[in-house]
């Protein structure tokens, strides 16, 4: 199935009746993985929905298709994008990139300058994560709020967590920085312009050359028509 025949969107109260729907499957979901993701109630997601910071994705007949909401911490300095989930009758389609990477460019909107992270063992995710830019941390570079480190006792592997203190478990940690990005950026941007300077004193040198060449080239021949005028002169 094309991915196009799904609207993938900003929620809001106009898809608070899919609450219901989407907190069952997130439950099924990590059940049948045999991890844990934190649990949400309905009213969790619906207020995710109020609030404009979650990315729902429906089929052109208005069947729920998949879905994914913004979570902030340390004061808005971290931004998880969590509880991504994709209805079992449209996985296999690529949706779950679509939603992801939209709920990223709402991250990035709402939250320019915050550092986005996510925790996953599910390996599609950890591609996804890498083709918008996340790379693998430790977990000491995650958010330090205590809120969200709470979520994770309702995970089944909650009891590894605690006994690495905190500092490993079953999940990836990646982040996506920033600071790190813009760095990149400049990084970037130098070494073009650098190149850009390199090759324009290549350019240079190359005509000077050409220039020397030519005044080479006539001074000889100048030279040959002084000669050949001598020559004739003297026959």
């Amino acid at each position: 199935m094309n991915t196009q025949v799904f609207n993938v969107l900003p929620a809001s109260e106009l898809h608070i009746e899919y609450a219901d729907q989407i907190c069952n499957e997130m439950a099924a979901s990590a059940l049948a993985r045999g991890t844990g993701i934190a649990k949400r109630t309905p009213e969790y997601i619906a207020n995710k929905m109020l609030e404009g910071k979650a990315i729902i994705a429906l089929n052109q007949d208005g069947t729920w298709a998949g879905f994914c909401y913004i979570e902030t911490w340390s004061h808005g300095s971290y931004v998880a994008n969590s509880g991504l989930i994709v209805n079992p009758i449209y996985r296999k389609e690529g949706l779950a990139k679509r939603i992801k990477k939209s709920v990223f460019e709402l991250s990035r909107a709402k939250y320019p300058q915050a550092k986005i992270f996510g925790l996953t063992t599910g390996f599609a995710v950890m591609k996804i994560n890498s083709e918008l830019g996340y790379e693998p941390v430790p977990y000491s570079e995650l958010t330090t709020d205590e809120t969200f480190w709470k979520g994770c006792e309702s995970c089944v592997n909650f009891s590894i967590l605690q006994s690495k203190s905190r500092q490993n478990c079953l999940c990836t940690a990646m982040l996506w920085n920033p600071e790190d990005k813009d760095r990149d950026r400049r990084e970037r941007i130098d070494i073009k312009k650098k190149a850009k300077e390199r090759l324009s004193q290549m350019q240079k040198k190359q005509s000077l050359l050409k220039r020397l060449q030519l005044r080479f080239k006539n001074t000889v021949k100048a030279s040959q028509r002084t000669q050949l005028k001598r020559k004739v002169n003297h026959a």
